[in-house]
């Protein structure tokens, strides 16, 4: 099991709450990198015809967007998904600002989806990745009806949305019945915290309001990784120690007990918030990488 003290749970909350808060890589303001998104997320809107606010719960934000190429044949066989999950500290954001990695798909021929989730303090971090784990089941029993393939579904968040995927990669989690078997098919982790125990006392976790029992809970790191499917590990090199250590180690733990190598991207000149935008560009590492994980 993890040593939690790794990550800083033993120093002071000053040091944590700097260490933890992505923005003091880029000046504290990320606020243009968020329109970015939404600005992308309406300009797929703009050129693709979507099925959007389709329902995978009762919920409200239980919803999701989804994209679809057209087939190139009448045989052709169907197409992989991504599905995007997003970040915002568990308590910001949505699927509305989360489509702009739908482009890149679709001109490979790839679904896309963005899921929407209940977010802090509405929900609880163990709530939020119930409702992923849901929605991710919701697809693959709706695949062939939604058009795409079921087997082929690849699952990639940022920061948050990092995290709430490698929840969804986990089996034997004690919190849920296991996915089906091949879901997901593999991951991409871009920017994740995947040990939550040095979040507990800074002022992230006045919304998420996480104890050392519910950190435990949903911290991927603390759980058997073994049935952990292909995954590729992200991150800006403009990013605090503490993102990049985080997510090296649940690299390092994937692979020991995997026995696989874990792809590993620094990306030179992108920080917390822009890395992921790379996601399915063709000619970017995090983008190849991503395409090549769904064909």
């Amino acid at each position: 099991m993890i040593d939690a003290t790794a990550f800083g749970t033993d120093r002071p909350v000053a040091e944590r709450e700097r260490a933890y808060s992505p923005s003091s890589c880029i000046g504290g303001d990320y606020q243009p990198f968020v329109q970015a998104y939404a600005d992308r997320s309406v300009a797929v809107q703009q050129r693709h015809t979507g099925r959007c606010g389709l329902a995978y719960g009762p919920a409200a934000s239980q919803t999701l967007d989804l994209f679809v190429p057209p087939p190139t044949r009448a045989d052709a066989p169907l197409p992989p998904l991504l599905v995007f999950i997003h970040g915002g500290y568990w308590q910001e954001l949505s699927k509305n600002e989360s489509l702009f990695a739908a482009e890149g798909c679709l001109a490979a021929g790839a679904a896309f989806v963005a899921i929407d989730y209940t977010l802090a303090p509405h929900a609880t971090v163990e709530q939020m990745v119930l409702e992923c784990r849901k929605a991710l089941r919701w697809l693959h029993a709706h695949a062939a009806e939604l058009g795409f393939d079921g087997r082929r579904i690849v699952v990639a968040g940022s920061s948050a949305g990092a995290h709430l995927s490698a929840m969804c990669c986990l089996r034997g989690w004690p919190g849920d019945a296991d996915l089906p078997p091949g879901l997901p098919a593999a991951a991409v982790l871009v920017s994740g915290i995947y040990e939550l125990a040095p979040l507990i006392g800074t002022s992230i976790n006045a919304a998420l309001a996480l104890t050392p029992e519910s950190a435990a809970r949903v911290s991927p790191l603390r759980f058997d990784l073994a049935g952990v499917p292909p995954v590729l590990v992200c991150w800006g090199d403009i990013e605090t120690d503490a993102f990049k250590r985080q997510s090296q180690a649940f690299a390092d733990g994937i692979e020991v007990a995997t026995g696989r190598p874990v792809p590993r991207l620094e990306v030179p000149g992108r920080n917390h918030f822009d890395v992921i935008l790379d996601l399915a560009r063709t000619g970017s590492a995090l983008g190849d990488g991503t395409l090549g994980l769904l064909n």
